[in-house]
């Protein structure tokens, strides 16, 4: 049984959901998610393989729900040996004169306000030995990606702040982009984009694991 707990926000499918999958026999998963049945299939995979994790069925952006779920990774293990932070709100494409309020608002929450709660309340986990994954899509400027363009960039502008900080104290931060992979979310952004060229998020996650060198 590994003592290492990787917390991944967004783990119910896509690249979250690679990434528990892929780590399944180095850590202990707590996977969070908002889709309860989502998780439960993720942790049949998991357990399959003769893993565990543990499932935190919530919205990331409810601040009380992150601070007891911190809470209770801190009075249960102690720490937080990696974050990998894949929940994204991929609002729909439309020019920026036409952004819908419903959509500009839940963008900032999730790609943005939530990043700004989670950062303080699991840097103390993760201590200076513990290291933090975020994930960059560059389309922040582009047209009709008004609304996911300049929360993700925003996202990453942060992110990026805490990986300087910390460059020398700890935790490790790292900024990672993956390759186009046959999601929901890109489906959203590109229907009827033909799925052969794009990378499965497995492979996907098992590439960008290659890069952590979390070994070292």
């Amino acid at each position: 049984m590994t003592d290492k707990i990787a917390l991944i926000t967004g783990a119910s499918r896509g690249l979250g959901a690679a990434f528990a999958e892929a780590l399944y026999d180095t850590h202990h998963i707590v996977a969070v998610a908002r889709t309860t049945g989502a998780l439960e299939e993720l942790d049949d995979r998991i357990q399959a393989k003769g893993g565990a994790a543990t499932l935190a069925p919530m919205d990331i952006t409810n601040a009380d729900a992150m601070a007891q779920l911190c809470r209770s990774i801190h009075d249960r293990w102690g720490k937080v040996d990696l974050w990998v932070h894949a929940a994204v709100h991929g609002a729909p494409l439309t020019p920026a004169g036409h952004i819908d309020q419903k959509d500009w608002t839940k963008s900032v929450a999730i790609n943005l306000d939530s990043v700004g709660r989670l950062i303080p309340f699991l840097s103390p986990l993760l201590g200076a030995d513990g290291h933090a994954v975020f994930f960059d899509d560059p389309r922040g400027g582009e047209k009709f990606f008004g609304s996911y363009g300049a929360t993700k960039a925003a996202q990453i502008a942060l992110a990026r702040s805490w990986q300087a900080e910390s460059a020398n104290t700890g935790p490790k931060v790292s900024i990672l982009t993956p390759k186009g992979m046959p999601t929901g979310t890109r489906a959203r952004f590109f229907p009827g984009e033909p799925r052969e060229a794009l990378v499965h998020p497995r492979d996907e996650a098992n590439r960008l694991l290659s890069e952590l060198n979390l070994s070292s």
